[in-house]
């Protein structure tokens, strides 16, 4: 009898919009890529369900990188290609608000989350502070989110280093387990496997 799978990765808004947003930077990229694409072919090998969460929102024009009339609500160029079990638009911050996900993760008997994606303190936190306080178990991979570079109200200049150190201080302990790709991978396994692994 093969056990339930209890974990699903959420992939939140890995996408082509940024690419035109001033802030973009591409000198993260290839590193959170690269472990992005280790979490999709870890949980495809594991059967880990993966769940695309893409982004939209303001005006429907096609010069906002965030309307479907852009052609910029697709995957970012160099995300593995997957099957994903369930994909999606969102329009608010959590990818729990108005998307049918809880449902969906509930009727699944989902326990665990891991959440990876594009920005680490904006929409990635918010949807792990939203799953944890709705019950749900959360491994918050740092180095699979992406984010950039920004002012404070001071007028001084905030790094992308700085704003990810911020964010696991405040999620750790409260709302998530910080995790790297590989651990995140190992705690998705079926605990047999998991013991297995282990002797």
């Amino acid at each position: 009898m093969s056990e339930t799978v209890s974990t699903a990765l959420l992939l939140i808004d890995i996408q082509a919009s940024f690419t035109s947003r001033p802030y973009w930077s591409d000198a993260e990229v290839p590193a959170f890529l690269a472990a992005c694409n280790a979490l999709i072919d870890g949980c495809t090998r594991q059967g880990v369900p993966i769940v695309q969460v893409l982004h939209t929102d303001g005006p429907a024009e096609s010069s906002n990188p965030f309307a479907v009339a852009s052609g910029l609500i697709r995957p970012l160029d160099g995300l593995r290609s997957y099957t994903p079990a369930l994909s999606f638009h969102k329009h608010r911050h959590s990818a729990l608000v108005g998307t049918g996900l809880a449902e969906w993760l509930k009727g699944r008997g989902i326990t665990r989350l891991i959440v990876a994606g594009i920005r680490t303190e904006q929409c990635c936190e918010t949807t792990t502070r939203h799953a944890s306080d709705e019950g749900w178990d959360v491994d918050y991979v740092t180095e699979a989110t992406l984010t950039f570079d920004m002012l404070t109200p001071a007028g001084t200049v905030l790094t992308a280093a700085a704003i990810k150190e911020r964010t696991e201080t405040v999620l750790t302990e409260r709302f998530a387990t910080l995790c790297s790709v590989s651990t995140a991978l190992a705690r998705s396994l079926p605990a047999t496997s998991q013991a297995q692994a282990a002797a």
